[in-house]
């Protein structure tokens, strides 16, 4: 098994299961966090990573799909957690850029090189701001 880059899965059991240590402990961790702050946002499993509040979709092109308001994934390099929502008009990651010092952060992408590098109360606020939000699924 790889420690950073899961096979891919068709479920979160699976997923978890496919992740070698430490990594695998961390992940659960984190998930765990997850459903015990946002426990509304029903976990589900998508496009290879663990989700939570999963939404229908429809672009303006026309263009349609599921997505999760937050997702989780282990990659080689970084520990991700997605966070899918706008605050007003800008995406909701990237207006903590500031208060993660520690962390790579996108528009949408908050990436942890070391588990010990995540600000749980800062990503606790993000994830609450989060579920309260205007998700990319309502715009």
């Amino acid at each position: 098994m790889n420690m950073f880059k899961p096979v891919k899965a068709t479920s979160i059991q699976e997923y978890i299961d496919s992740i070698a240590e430490p990594r695998k402990s961390e992940i659960k961790k984190i998930d765990a966090f997850i459903r015990k702050t946002v426990p509304k946002l029903k976990p589900v499993f998508l496009y290879n990573m663990l989700s939570y509040g999963k939404y229908h979709y429809k672009s303006q092109s026309g263009r349609e799909g599921d997505w999760a308001l937050i997702s989780l994934a282990s990659q080689k390099n970084y520990i991700s957690v997605y966070v899918c929502a706008l605050m007003g008009n800008k995406y909701l990651a990237e207006t903590y850029k500031s208060k993660l010092p520690k962390a790579s952060v996108g528009k949408s992408c908050i990436r942890f090189k070391k588990f010990e590098e995540i600000d749980f109360d800062v990503l606790k606020e993000i994830l609450q701001k989060a579920e309260k939000s205007d998700w990319m699924g309502k715009v």
